[in-house]
This record gives C-alpha cells, structure tokens and sequence, in this order.
C-alpha cells in the first residue's frame, strides 16, 4: 500500500485504525486490573492508582520541578558522554596505538561498579548536581564508545577501497563515508544509553548523600516514611521522562536515517 495509506504501518494517519492502538490499551487495562488487584491485597506493596494519581495531580509542581532537576543531570550526563566516547571513537578508529591502549582501560570502567565511587565524588565535588551528572555520563560512556568505534570501522572494503582510489584524504573518509556509515551504530547506543541516563542520574541521587532535589531524591525520602504513593508518583513521573527522551531519539533517527536501508518503505 502507498505510504499515504491508513494500511500503510508507516502512514502518519496509521494510529487510527484500532488495530494500532487498542492492543495496547487493552493491555493497560489489563495491568491496571491486575495492580488495583495486588494493591487491596497487598496495600503494604502496591498503593491503588487513585492514591498515585491523586499525589500526582494535588502537587504537580512539586514532581514537575523535581523531574526538571533529574532531567538537567540526564541531558548533561548523556551529552557529555556522548561528545567524549565520539571524538573518542574517531580517534580509536584511525590510531590502532591509541585503540590498544584505551580499550582495556574502558572495559575496566564498564564493569567497575560506579554506584561505588558516588561518595568519593560528592567529597571531590560536593552535594551539587556535579556528582550526579559525572556518574550518568561514565554510565552512557561505554555502550556509545564501542557502538561508534564499531560503525566507524565497519565500512565495507570495497567501497572503502573506492575513495582511496580517488586519492581520497583521511579526513575526507572519514567525513563522507566513515561517519555517515556509523550513524545506525551510533543511534543504536542512543537507544540504550538515553534511559540508562535517567536510571544513572536518579541512581546518582540515590546513592550521593546530602542531595537537594530531583525524583530519586523524592523515591529516597517518600521511602523513609512509607509513602508509597509518592514513590510510584514519581516513578511514574521517570516512566514518563525515559519515553519522551526515547521518542525523540526516535524521531530523530527515522528523519536522519531516511536513506538508510532500515527506513526505506517495505510493501
């Protein structure tokens, strides 16, 4: 069907047919049933969706200002990260000597648990939001580093051989084919990396003591005084940042990716 068809899985008019969308409120419901269950079962557990939504729109200002604050730490953090791990990957990819001498080193990070050194941080850098966004970005570092370095050099050969025919200069590969061929790889790591970077921002403020404001600060102190409703508020409020943030990579993946055969229209 043509791309301008309500048949067509890609047309901006698609969501209307029910089958688009009524599988998934159909499931919505079937997991508020099952909550609203849990909870007049288990009330010490679950609180029932009235209580949340309740908490949520008495205050709105007070999640709405405190999930601005644990957005900041995110956006910060995952900028950072990915502007280090990408000029990083150019260089790992056109120096083997630097690639050799990185890599172990990144590896040791990944799998260091950073939720570890938080305290060590917050004496180097105080209770202010600095902390928070140096642990997001070190928990985006890694997946966008390999993803990148990955596409970088992931060119094919022949086509690779091509430009170096044309007495094509590093940089220009590097520019016209290098780049462009590792943006799959690269939004791939977005993907995974931008709800990594509000899960580390709000571990940040979990784990970082003396903390002022943002959601994990919220689920922290809600916790220590059994408010539970506040607790799946604001988790609620974090659910609802991690799929905005991810709607957007989305969107930005399908316009600069419209020649990539992943977005090309199948029949």
């Amino acid at each position: 069907p043509s791309r301008y068809s309500l048949r067509h899985p890609r047309s901006r008019l698609a969501w209307i047919r029910p089958a688009m969308w009524l599988p998934a409120v159909v499931m919505l419901g079937l997991l508020g049933g099952l909550w609203q269950w849990a909870a007049q079962r288990m009330p010490y557990l679950l609180p029932p969706l009235g209580a949340v939504g309740g908490t949520l729109t008495r205050n709105p200002g007070y999640y709405l200002r405190n999930a601005g604050i644990t957005l900041e730490e995110s956006l910060a953090g995952l900028g950072i990260s990915f502007v280090a791990a990408f000029l990083l990957a150019v260089v790992i990819s056109e120096v083997p000597l630097v690639r050799r001498a990185v890599m172990p080193i990144a590896v040791v990070l990944n799998v260091t648990p950073l939720v570890a050194i938080a305290p060590a941080l917050v004496v180097a850098f105080g209770f202010g939001n600095a902390p928070k966004i140096i642990i997001t970005a070190l928990i985006c570092f890694f997946a966008i580093l390999i993803n990148t370095a990955t596409g970088l050099r992931a060119v094919p050969a022949p086509v690779l051989q091509v430009y170096r025919t044309m007495n094509a200069s590093r940089l220009e590969i590097l520019l016209h084919l290098r780049v462009p061929h590792a943006l799959p790889y690269l939004f791939a790591a977005l993907r995974i990396v931008t709800p990594l970077s509000v899960i580390g921002a709000v571990v940040a403020e979990l784990s970082a003591s003396g903390a002022s404001g943002g959601l994990g600060t919220v689920i922290s102190n809600a916790s220590s005084m059994n408010q539970l409703a506040v607790v799946y508020a604001a988790i609620g409020a974090l659910a609802a940042m991690g799929c905005a943030l991810m709607l957007v990579i989305i969107t930005t993946e399908r316009r600069a990716l419209h020649w990539h055969e992943s977005s090309v229209d199948r029949t």
